[in-house]
């Protein structure tokens, strides 16, 4: 008798807005997928004192915290029986990678797979649930991949007035910058970022959905800036690969050269995967358990509303940003560049994930002005009036308010009243106007959205982990506990249905960096001395 099916909770998908339907997805197509498992125990404890332990190490984390091997068995069983190959299981990261026919894919996993085209692209969509036998219901958390919709939007925004010449190094003359905008190096400078460190020995990881990165611009661009080269590599998740020639270079550039620029003694490893659900955990996965580069920091610039994404999406990539956070990993997450809108068409309130995710630091946007070598305004982002984005940021109506936002001030979300997690926890310049001097595809130009505060703060993690000798790791909680001279309070704007106001608040959080009052907070919180 066949098996008892039953229905993977949460995997609904609905159709693909505004797309044409072509038609059944042919059924001897290849189609390659993520099942994803359970842990093989109770959740990781993450640590909230600085005192305590050095998190463990990611081999360990693995054994612990990975898939239980017998889990792992009967879902490779379970794909061998319906014709499918499996080309990678990975304990430590819950996962096994499965491909096959789309017709053996659909008897697999109980779905119809479709064609649907959208702008000129074609995917591959399904409706509705998945299911698979009650025999390996239990050990799966989620099935990704299986429809490839493009999962999430870079969150940049391109400063109006296109490319400029370089007439002069911008660091020995501003004439070469449009005026109010800055280099990463400048901003650090402002934000009071240490300069005894440089981020060695730390790896940034950055993860990007689609675009590249020319390594000769990059020699321009921080020859440019008179600072050295960082190291930078590219790594393939699912296929994805460094592929410059399309508008999410923008992204790709603006992440590396920010990142850099803060922390140039840092290596950076980007990791290119497609813009799916499952490319998306699965480079967050990747990065998060990379026992040969070890990041200490991920960035990440891309996001989409939390209501778009199937309920078993956010459970799996919320399980590998918390292995992120227990293993000792800082993750920096833009908020998003649409207001507290976050760009829906409802006329509704919504934040961004994965900013919205409780194991991050969400990061908002201002505008920044400056005379001379001091900040003489700041603000928060908002050019919806001339339709230059705003800062994402709000309460959520599907995380809880997390233990560390406890005495934040967070309010109950204004249309559900569900008491959420508050986005954003920090903030940074993210106007396009007051914008970052970056290279993209040989062109000099003025990139913002808080796609560039992002790395500006994971380049601080960076410089901070050097300068005390060890990991912030996730520091949430610390930052919420130390003393507001740590950031700039931002008081000024809205956001669209939220305003600023002392202390946390749904635009800029707790505020735009003070770095080396930063530093000498999480030092006093800290046992760890700094390494002299």
């Amino acid at each position: 008798m066949p098996q008892q099916r039953i229905a993977i909770a949460g995997s609904e998908k609905t159709s693909l807005a505004g797309a044409q339907a072509l038609g059944p997805l042919p059924g001897g197509e290849i189609v390659h997928a993520t099942v994803v498992l359970r842990r093989s125990g109770a959740n990781p404890a993450i640590s909230q004192d600085p005192r305590s332990d050095t998190p463990r190490s990611r081999e360990e984390y693995g054994v612990v915290h990975g898939a239980d091997p017998t889990d792992l068995q009967a879902v490779e069983d379970f794909a061998h029986e319906h014709g499918l190959t499996v080309s990678e299981r990975d304990a430590a990261r819950r996962s096994v990678m499965v491909s096959g026919t789309a017709e053996g894919i659909q008897q697999a996993f109980g779905t119809q797979l479709n064609e649907s085209e959208s702008n000129g692209v074609r995917y591959r969509t399904r409706t509705g649930g998945l299911s698979v036998p009650a025999s390996v219901h239990a050990a799966i958390v989620a099935v990704l991949g299986l429809d490839n919709r493009p999962a999430a939007k870079p969150h940049f925004r391109m400063r109006k007035g296109g490319v400029m010449a370089l007439a002069a190094s911008p660091e020995a003359s501003g004439a070469a910058i449009p005026p109010g905008s800055f280099t990463p190096v400048q901003l650090a400078r402002l934000y009071n970022f240490p300069t005894q460190t440089t981020g060695a020995g730390q790896t940034i990881a950055i993860i990007e959905l689609g675009g590249g990165y020319r390594t000769a611009d990059l020699k321009t661009y921080f020859k440019t800036l008179g600072i050295p080269l960082p190291k930078v590599s590219a790594v393939a998740v699912d296929g994805g690969l460094n592929k410059p020639g399309s508008p999410d270079d923008g992204e790709v550039m603006l992440d590396i050269e920010v990142a850099g620029a803060v922390a140039p003694g840092a290596r950076i490893v980007v990791y290119f995967a497609p813009n799916t659900d499952q490319g998306f955990h699965d480079a967050i996965s990747k990065a998060a358990h990379d026992t040969i580069r070890k990041p200490s920091v991920i960035s990440i610039s891309w996001g989409a509303s939390e209501d778009v994404w199937t309920a078993q999406a956010l459970l799996a990539m919320n399980a590998a940003l918390q292995d992120a956070a227990a293993m000792g990993v800082t993750v920096t997450v833009a908020s998003g560049d649409n207001g507290s809108s976050d760009g829906a068409a409802d006329n509704k309130l919504h934040v961004d994930f994965p900013s919205s995710s409780p194991f991050v630091l969400a990061c908002g946007g201002t505008k920044l002005q400056a005379t001379g070598s001091q900040i003489s305004l700041e603000e928060v982002w908002n050019e919806t009036a001339a339709q230059e984005g705003a800062t994402g940021g709000g309460v959520s109506k599907l995380t809880p308010l997390p233990a560390y936002q406890t005495n934040a001030g967070v309010p109950a979300h204004p249309e559900t009243h569900f008491a959420g997690r508050g986005v954003p926890d920090v903030s940074g310049d993210a106007d396009p106007t007051t914008g970052y001097f970056v290279r993209v595809n040989g062109q000099n130009t003025v990139i913002g959205g808080t796609s560039a505060v992002a790395p500006l703060w994971a380049g601080l993690a960076a410089l901070l982990n050097q300068q005390l000798g060890h990991s912030i790791g996730f520091v949430n909680p610390r930052l919420y506990a130390i003393p507001r001279s740590a950031f700039r309070d931002i008081t000024a704007g809205n956001n669209g249905a939220y305003s600023a106001g002392p202390g946390w608040d749904a635009c800029t959080g707790n505020g735009s960096p003070n770095g080396i009052a930063l530093a000498s907070a999480l030092l006093a919180a800290s046992a760890v001395k700094p390494v002299t």
